[in-house]
């Protein structure tokens, strides 16, 4: 699928919303990311928004006031649903109609504009939901640089296993434990057996990381049997987010063999609220990873018969963190990591293809993620397990505290954004997470 600069890519284009003019903003009118929220203490159905500066503009109103008449009265209706499921169900095409339409909506130089101010929130005045009911949760295992830096911390000799870099890995996540950014973490429990140890015991995790990736929502839905071919499957994809799957890996080092992860990935996954389209994203596209001549070249069900100078996206993100020292004495957080989407061994396109590759159908609302997203540069880690060697380096506070895996009171925060001579500056806003203590520790 080919994503063209059009008119809602115009760098000088400005919104009759202040603060979405700012050169800072993630966004701005050029991005218009959809997401869920309610007004704070209302008891109402959530209602679909586009974030727009510091505001939220609502959907549902601006379909009951007429203003989506030029679209088809199905992307009307889906925009006054309580779920994006039904607007992600409409199709890439209706989804960048829509956006053409927000964009001339949202401009300053309208003769129209603003429409009217009641249709926007504030953010500050809005909780934000997960955007969509998640059927099914997949995470991958997509950087090579990830991959290898933990295989070697347990097989030295032989990090990556022979299938990486035939087949996109990936395991079937929890979708009923996925929360929205702001959520508590609680540390969760399970078996846990040491190199020293005779035996496992249970008890709260040790060594809680987090894990820096993207996600993307699953658009157009497949039927079962049928498989998404390599080059329409961006089509099936309405947008990315941020995730921090959280990862006990004490209990996945005792658990993963032989099925893979369980129970030290269940517990918790952070999702952050807005979901920027492909479309908003198109003049970031760039080449996939370069892989070495020596690795082999994808089979051909996984090799894009159009344009492979596009598959990738250049998606800066970043890791964060904050201790409860930190904050209580109004320290700023640290930034941990500093990375690029670009790097992936295996793109969107590959991951979705392969996911359907068997038959199997993806819905509507579905979440996959990319898997921890590291660089081959130590700035650029996606974890602590990486970072700090297994614990073996821990990092340093600005408080003086060391860090080898997360404590109770800390706070990770994802950021991720895209920026290019020439085009407005797209963000993903943030993904936060405060780790609690387990239930019987408080």
């Amino acid at each position: 699928m080919h994503y063209s600069i059009n008119e809602t890519h115009n760098p000088n284009l400005k919104s009759w919303v202040e603060s979405a003019n700012t050169p800072d903003t993630d966004f701005p009118i050029q991005n218009l990311p959809f997401g869920l929220f309610q007004p704070l203490g209302s008891t109402a159905s959530p209602r679909i928004g586009v974030a727009i500066g510091n505001y939220i503009l609502d959907l549902s109103q601006c379909s009951q006031l007429g203003l989506f008449q030029e679209l088809p009265e199905a992307v009307q209706m889906a925009c006054t649903a309580p779920t994006l499921n039904p607007l992600m169900a409409q199709g890439q095409k209706a989804t960048s109609a829509l956006r053409t339409c927000l964009s001339r909506l949202l401009q300053a130089d309208e003769p129209s504009s603003p429409p009217n101010p009641s249709l926007l929130i504030s953010m500050a005045e809005a909780e934000l939901l997960v955007p969509a009911h998640i059927g099914d949760y997949t995470d991958f295992y997509a950087s090579i640089f990830h991959a290898t830096n933990v295989g070697k911390l347990f097989r030295p000799d032989n990090p990556l296993l022979p299938n990486y870099k035939y087949v996109p890995i990936a395991y079937h996540g929890r979708a009923s434990s996925i929360r929205p950014s702001g959520t508590s973490i609680q540390r969760p429990k399970g078996q846990r057996k040491a190199p020293d140890e005779t035996a496992p015991n249970f008890g709260p995790c040790r060594l809680l990381d987090y894990e820096l990736e993207v996600g993307w929502f699953i658009g157009a839905a497949n039927e079962l049997g049928r498989a998404i071919a390599i080059d329409q499957a961006e089509e099936h994809i309405f947008g990315l987010c941020l995730v921090n799957d959280w990862s006990a890996r004490d209990i996945q080092a005792w658990e993963y063999q032989p099925l893979g992860p369980f129970l030290a990935k269940n517990f918790a996954t952070t999702l952050s609220p807005w979901v920027v389209t492909l479309d908003a994203l198109a003049p970031f596209r760039c080449a996939a990873f370069q892989r070495p001549e020596s690795d082999p070249q994808p089979l051909p069900y996984l090799t894009l018969s159009s344009d492979a100078q596009t598959s990738g996206i250049d998606i800066t993100v970043e890791a964060w963190l904050q201790s409860a020292q930190m904050r209580e004495q109004s320290i700023e957080p640290i930034r941990l990591s500093q990375t690029s989407f670009q790097y992936m061994y295996w793109t969107l396109a590959q991951m979705v293809t392969h996911h359907t590759s068997n038959g199997c159908n993806l819905q509507p609302g579905d979440l996959m993620a990319s898997g921890t997203v590291s660089g081959p540069e130590a700035g650029s880690l996606g974890s602590l397990i990486e970072i700090t060697q297994r614990g073996a380096q821990p990092i340093s506070l600005p408080t003086g505290e060391e860090r080898s895996f997360l404590q109770d009171g800390d706070e990770v925060i994802l950021r991720g954004f895209c920026q290019k001579q020439g085009y407005a500056r797209v963000g993903f806003g943030e993904c936060r997470g405060i780790v609690q203590p387990s239930i019987d520790e408080v």
